[in-house]
């Protein structure tokens, strides 16, 4: 009795995964890809996020060469003086220094968070527009192009969220609100 139920359970169990796996299958699989590093790279986002990131860069690189400058200027005045007013300025240049590395140090990691964070919400803003496009166009899977093996030009959907994403960029050189 207890074989009979064990064999009415394991046809009842494979009936009712040869049903699912049939209409899992039976499903029409809608595959697309998607090449990130292009996406990234054609995104008007993208290219303001660079000009703000070069714009600041410049910045501060020019207050470190005013500083520089500085410094370049206390060290000709030091060979003109005498033991004690050297030992005076050579303090005054010291600590210059020290003030320019600190400046160096903080002003490389502002501008690697700066990047860093403009990075994170462009990634983020495509991440959605292609998790939208899947949903809309009825899309199964799509995946990224590096962790594509082979596919078909035909399931490249590159261009099409590039063109998306820039439609809802604000313009080059305007701000959104």
């Amino acid at each position: 009795m207890k074989s009979l139920k064990l064999v009415l359970v394991a046809v009842l169990l494979l009936s009712f995964i040869f049903f699912q796996t049939s209409s899992v299958l039976a499903k029409e699989i809608k595959m697309g890809y998607v090449n990130l590093g292009k996406t990234f790279d054609e995104y008007g986002k993208t290219k303001q996020a660079d000009a703000v990131l070069e714009k600041n860069s410049t910045e501060k690189e020019k207050e470190r060469q005013k500083m520089v400058d500085e410094i370049s200027k206390l060290k000709d005045e030091l060979e003109l003086l005498n033991d004690k007013a050297k030992q005076e300025k050579q303090a005054v240049i010291d600590d210059k220094l020290k003030k320019l590395q600190e400046f160096v140090n903080t002003t490389k990691e502002e501008l690697n968070k700066q990047r860093d964070d403009m990075v994170k919400d462009i990634v983020r803003e495509i991440d959605k527009v292609i998790q939208d496009y899947g949903k809309q166009n009825g899309y199964t899977v799509i995946l990224n192009d590096r962790v594509l093996v082979y596919g078909e030009d035909t399931i490249d959907i590159t261009q099409d969220i590039i063109e998306i994403l820039n439609k809802s960029a604000p313009a080059a050189g305007s701000k959104k609100n």
